[in-house]
């Protein structure tokens, strides 16, 4: 492993709280569906979601009611992604080409769009099936509380979005029990909220 890489998880361990798990198995899942990524891919699968560690004035707003593929907020979250881990490798050194295709990969993460991007997004995908699962579902729980607006129609899209969004068919092929899993416990506690 890299220096660069290696200080880049630390980076994200240290500043991502318990959010950091979904960035570090992205790397992971990333290694596992393409062994032999750049170190490029594998620094955008670990830091593709970092500007939620940093948030301010220009944070893009989440409206649950617009759905989990909102291109508007989506577009906002990729793009002050990419910014923010731009300016952190400049601050590492890192070689400028680097930085402007690490920055191209996460400025594309939500959709994809050629096979490098659709690996981060896959990569993405998967991770957030294996370790997002009860986070999302405790919101929902909220919901009935707060009125934050995750409601399980938001929910269940957000569960659908994330798997139907793959378009890599091995890395489909992993998520689709992890996927299972989590319609398993979504109609559960959907079961348990009514």
């Amino acid at each position: 492993m890299s220096d660069l890489l290696a200080s880049s998880r630390l980076w994200v361990e240290e500043n991502y709280g318990r959010s950091a798990e979904h960035l570090l198995k992205t790397e992971e899942w990333l290694r596992q569906i393409e062994p032999t990524a750049s170190e490029t891919l594998l620094l955008a699968a670990l830091t593709h979601d970092m500007e939620r560690a940093f948030p301010g004035p220009d944070s893009p707003q989440l409206v649950p009611s617009w759905g989990p593929d909102d291109p508007i907020y989506n577009q906002a979250h990729m793009q002050r992604s990419a910014r923010i881990v731009g300016e952190y490798l400049r601050g590492q050194q890192a070689p400028e080409a680097m930085i402007v295709e690490v920055a191209r990969l996460i400025a594309a993460h939500e959709f994809g769009g050629w096979p490098e991007a659709n690996l981060v997004q896959a990569a993405d995908s998967l991770s957030f099936l294996e370790v997002n699962i009860d986070f999302f579902l405790k919101r929902m729980e909220e919901t009935y509380t707060t009125s934050n607006g995750w409601t399980p129609d938001y929910v269940r899209a957000k569960f659908d979005w994330m798997y139907e969004r793959i378009q890599i068919p091995r890395a489909r092929s992993l998520a689709a029990p992890l996927y299972k899993s989590a319609m398993g416990k979504f109609r559960q506690k959907a079961e348990i909220l009514r």
